[in-house]
């Protein structure tokens, strides 16, 4: 609890006699803005989703596929926040041939786990939600790298990992918010 002082005003007295205030914010996440990116690995590799396999990747792109787009044009979905230190709050969605699908993370077998799931992005979100990544800048002198910690697990970034000849996109621990850890840089 904070020792600031607030001034506020009641505005009116409403049904079940609940007192309405004028000029509070809500904790609620409210969209912003939308950027139109593709996101890319410290390898230059584009993040690319594959909902019939269930797997999304950082993989190379000829300019020919790139001109498709077909799952790797990303929508970034940026929401206004109460509590600005945290980052900016975002969500990503992209469109793979007529249906969209929204990134978010599943517990599975005791890990966390991203999925992209069909649907779309809520423009609201009243509190805590598995869609919601702060991005914050990956290096100070680094103004296009950012990195994406997931807002329910503190410490827990979107990263990729090699597995076979697969970079896949991932959440992955870093021990410091500080720490300088290659596979969680993503440009725009």
């Amino acid at each position: 609890m904070s020792g600031e002082e607030i001034l506020v005003c009641a505005v009116q007295l409403g049904d079940n006699f609940c007192l309405y205030f004028a000029g509070l914010e809500c904790d609620a996440f409210c969209k912003e803005k939308i950027l139109h990116r593709v996101l890319r690995n410290v390898n230059s590799q584009l993040l690319v989703v594959r909902p019939d396999l269930n797997v999304a990747a950082f993989e190379d792109v000829t300019d020919q596929e790139m001109k498709s787009g077909n799952g790797m044009h990303f929508n970034i979905h940026c929401y206004k926040t109460t509590t600005p230190s945290a980052g900016m709050p975002v969500a990503f969605s992209v469109q793979v041939e007529d249906k969209s699908y929204y990134m978010c993370c599943e517990k599975e077998c005791g890990k966390m786990i991203v999925r992209f799931r069909e649907g779309e992005v809520p423009k609201e979100i009243p509190g805590e939600s598995n869609v919601i990544f702060f991005k914050k800048m990956f290096t100070s002198c680094s103004s296009k790298a950012f990195k994406f910690e997931y807002s329910l697990e503190q410490g827990m970034f979107l990263a990729f990992e090699e597995e076979g000849c697969l970079r896949k996109l991932i959440l992955k621990k870093l021990s410091r918010e500080d720490e300088v850890d290659e596979t969680t840089k993503i440009s725009f």
